[in-house]
């Protein structure tokens, strides 16, 4: 095996180097990506804050992140139809364009893109004031389907199980569910778990892991995780266990894979069985593809480093409980030090209305 990817440490500095530079610069191979770069904003900024690196970015620089966001928020006029969040990239956002070109119509949220994006302004410590959240949670109700499950954009797009979850995180980090049926979304997960008891992306598809995670997380955070029976737990809870090879897989009879020691290892932590599984054989398999050079980690040995498996190997090592890493919140997916300060945020939201439902306007904000 290439000596640069064995060690039995974890190379603190150079994964954190490595998702610096994803920030600065993303290589040609990755222009395809123009229209999720947020997503890869995600995997950066919540990898350093695992790291408990962030301080290695200027405020400043930080504060850029943060605006850059912001720019990507789109908020509906009155009177049109439901589709604000934060979209993937700014091509469409063309200035001077005339009112009849056409633009406007292909601007509209995206719920991985939303949540991502969210999720990066709370770990930099942003405060959501500048988010539009009624629209977000309109906007998120709209792409609800008749079935329970989401959409990705409001037109033109997927309706899967990925979309449930980003849609359930959404809500849960703005604490509004809108007018967002949660008893629908609920039904479809269930209707959604195989023979084998992994759960699809969707109807009558094969148990997949990724899918099996946003599942079960969007249950919890909804609240309604209670709805699977003891029975039914137990199995998900096997057919989980049964992933794990030294790493873990994502579906039966596939190679392990550095991802699904955060798939798979989160929805375990979620039902509470994650101590049933080998951590040193977890561990042996994700520092196996660390690249000690540059950093950065990748899916299988010998193969090319990415931000995605480099933030899930570290998520995969802090739920290990590895010296130097943040603990990481299963269900949201962030960092448990970014859910505080989502908690206050919270806190505070609620404060504000219940002071201006009193009507005396006296509110206390919280500071984190």
């Amino acid at each position: 095996m290439d000596s640069n990817r064995e060690g039995d440490e974890v190379e603190f500095r150079k994964h954190a180097k490595y998702f610096i530079r994803f920030l600065h610069t993303l290589p040609g191979r990755l222009a395809s990506h123009d229209c999720t770069r947020v997503t890869i904003a995600f995997f950066a900024v919540s990898g350093l804050d695992v790291l408990n690196s962030l301080d290695m970015l200027t405020d400043t620089f930080q504060q850029d992140i943060i605006n850059w966001i912001y720019k990507l928020q789109v908020v509906p006029k009155p009177g049109e139809r439901a589709y604000g969040g934060i979209q993937g990239s700014s091509t469409f956002d063309v200035l001077d364009t005339p009112e009849n070109c056409g633009l406007q119509l292909y601007r509209w949220g995206h719920l991985a893109i939303t949540y991502t994006g969210i999720a990066v302004l709370v770990a930099l410590g942003d405060d959501l004031s500048r988010l539009n959240r009624r629209a977000i949670i309109e906007g998120v109700a709209a792409v609800q389907r008749d079935d329970g499950s989401f959409s990705a954009t409001i037109e033109g797009s997927e309706q899967d199980m990925r979309f449930v979850y980003c849609a359930a995180a959404i809500c849960a980090m703005l604490n509004d569910w809108g007018r967002v049926d949660r008893k629908k979304m609920a039904d479809y997960i269930l209707k959604s778990i195989r023979y084998d008891y992994g759960i699809s992306q969707h109807y009558e598809m094969e148990s997949h892991g990724g899918t099996t995670f946003c599942a079960i997380a969007a249950l919890e955070l909804s609240g309604q995780l209670h709805l699977l029976t003891q029975d039914t737990r137990e199995k998900i809870v096997r057919w989980l266990i049964f992933r794990q090879q030294d790493g873990f897989q994502g579906r039966p009879n596939k190679p392990v894979d550095t991802c699904y020691s955060f798939w798979i290892a989160a929805t375990l932590k979620i039902l509470n069985a994650f101590e049933l599984t080998s951590f040193k054989d977890n561990r042996d398999y994700v520092l196996s593809t660390q690249d000690a050079t540059v950093g950065g980690f990748s899916k299988w040995p010998q193969a090319y480093t990415d931000p995605f498996h480099s933030y899930f190997g570290l998520c995969g090592l802090s739920f290990l409980n590895e010296p130097g890493l943040q603990e990481v919140m299963p269900s949201l997916n962030i960092s448990m030090r970014a859910y505080r300060r989502l908690q206050g945020l919270q806190r505070d939201w609620s404060l504000l209305e219940e002071g201006l439902a009193s009507g005396n306007g006296e509110v206390t904000v919280h500071i984190e």
